[in-house]
């Protein structure tokens, strides 16, 4: 049980979760048919298919089993003909991407961050008895930084494509990649460390000039959701700011706020050179995904990784200002869903991950004009009850379900369609009706629920 709930508190996130398992039970013949008519279309298809035969295939280890970017990669990887295996935490071994007739085995390991030395040893243990390649972690927020301490230990038996920690920990910090971008010459925004909340209160906001919002450094899911402009009335600011987890131990940013265009991004790189670039605007709790061909923040990515000779996967979040300068508000050291805008180009994905920097192309490889724009399939339907208040809104939100494409579904391989959505969900949620525990919001995206002190 929670530990702080009311009765009423408890009382409302047992109705939650009963009526979200009711709808997704409602749902399951529709999706039922769905994968059923695409598994019978696949088998007779298959007769006239073949599959590219790998002169020297690989043997690749994911982690993130619960994502769907991880379920891209996967399909990327065995369409170019190499083998691919899943790991997770021990929470998600009802992970529905297991199901994906392109992953060969989904094993579980310990959280690592109540468990590193069992995580680093059961990922080690993978390696070894599958005798696996090449690592590429596709993490989560908090397992970042552990894949990177797994890298001495994976290194002499694998390729693992991932930073070292040092790097990892450098840019996975709000407030020192800021500064790193700062100390190369790049455009980035005013960013304060801070450790009280006092230094807040006390800060010369009028001397200053500028809006500030407050972002936590680690991790945390529900309040990175809650941004305030400062300053506000004396008192208001004063509430919140204390009402924050802010202290020496859990540092947070005081960040220029600024007026734009988000962007969200996604770069493998090797030897400092872009080898496969993605890049989005972004939307709403970032589940709608399509191309931005926008060279200002193309121009300064491929500085970024220049100036640092990083060899691994980056994902840079951006706002561009109205005069047309970047500005980079986050950096993540992993995989970004970004990458699932090329559901169209699987083998081109597994080359840029697999080729090395002398055979980086002049530009690198980018989503295809044509290529359909990404959704989730209930985001959209749970949008389609609750967002559409006019004529005009039902045909956009129409117009995002029939001109793009959820990277889940595949006609060649539907299972993980059903098994994340009608699966996957449905146990995280009976977990949580379980525990008595309530959620925010599902992440169909990420597989996971998003809860007060989840990951």
């Amino acid at each position: 049980m929670q530990s702080g709930q009311t009765t009423s508190e408890r009382t409302f996130a047992l109705l939650k979760s009963l009526g979200t398992l009711t709808l997704l039970l409602l749902a399951f013949p529709f999706s039922l048919s769905v994968v059923v008519g695409a598994l019978l279309w696949s088998s007779l298809t298959s007769l006239f298919q073949k599959r590219r035969v790998q002169v020297e295939p690989k043997r690749i280890l994911l982690t993130g089993a619960k994502m769907t970017k991880c379920l891209t990669l996967a399909r990327s990887f065995h369409a170019a003909g190499h083998q691919v295996f899943m790991v997770e935490t021990k929470k998600y071994w009802l992970s529905g991407n297991q199901f994906s007739n392109c992953v060969e085995a989904l094993y579980t390991v310990p959280a690592p961050q109540h468990d590193a030395e069992g995580y680093i040893q059961g990922l080690l243990n993978i390696v070894k008895q599958e005798k696996i390649d090449m690592f590429i972690p596709v993490s989560s927020p908090v397992a970042s930084y552990y894949d990177s301490l797994a890298k001495p230990a994976l290194s002499p038996y694998c390729e693992v494509f991932a930073f070292d920690a040092e790097t990892t920990k450098l840019l996975d910090n709000k407030f020192t990649f800021n500064q790193k971008a700062h100390s190369v010459g790049l455009s980035a925004p005013k960013t304060f460390l801070i450790t009280n909340p006092e230094q807040v209160l006390n800060f010369d906001f009028a001397a200053d000039g500028s809006q500030y919002i407050l972002k936590s450094i680690a991790y945390d899911s529900i309040n990175r959701l809650a941004l305030l402009k400062l300053p506000c009335a004396p008192e208001k600011m004063a509430e919140y700011v204390h009402s924050l987890p802010i202290s020496a131990e859990n540092p947070w940013i005081m960040q220029e706020f600024l007026k734009g265009q988000e962007y969200c991004t996604h770069a493998v790189v090797r030897d400092g050179k872009l080898l496969l670039y993605a890049c989005s605007k972004s939307c709403d709790f970032l589940v709608n995904y399509e191309h931005d061909y926008n060279p200002a923040i193309l121009d300064w990515v491929t500085r970024f990784v220049k100036e640092l000779n990083l060899t691994g996967q980056i994902c840079l979040d951006f706002i561009q200002a109205e005069d047309g300068t970047v500005y980079p508000i986050e950096c993540n050291p992993r995989t970004s869903t970004c990458i699932t805008m090329f559901h169209d180009q699987p083998k081109v994905v597994a080359d840029a991950y697999l080729s090395s920097s002398a055979q980086a192309p002049k530009e690198p490889v980018q989503p295809l004009p044509e290529s359909k724009p990404t959704y989730w399939t209930f985001h959209e339907l749970w949008r389609l009850l609750t967002k559409v208040k006019s004529w005009k809104d039902l045909q956009y939100r129409l117009g995002i379900i029939f001109n793009g494409v959820d990277p889940v579904f595949h006609p060649r391989d539907p299972l993980p369609f059903l098994g994340v959505n009608h699966w996957q969900i449905p146990l995280l949620i009976l977990n949580n009706v379980r525990q008595l525990k309530g959620w925010e919001r599902i992440d169909f995206n990420i597989g996971k629920l998003v809860q007060l002190g989840g990951d």
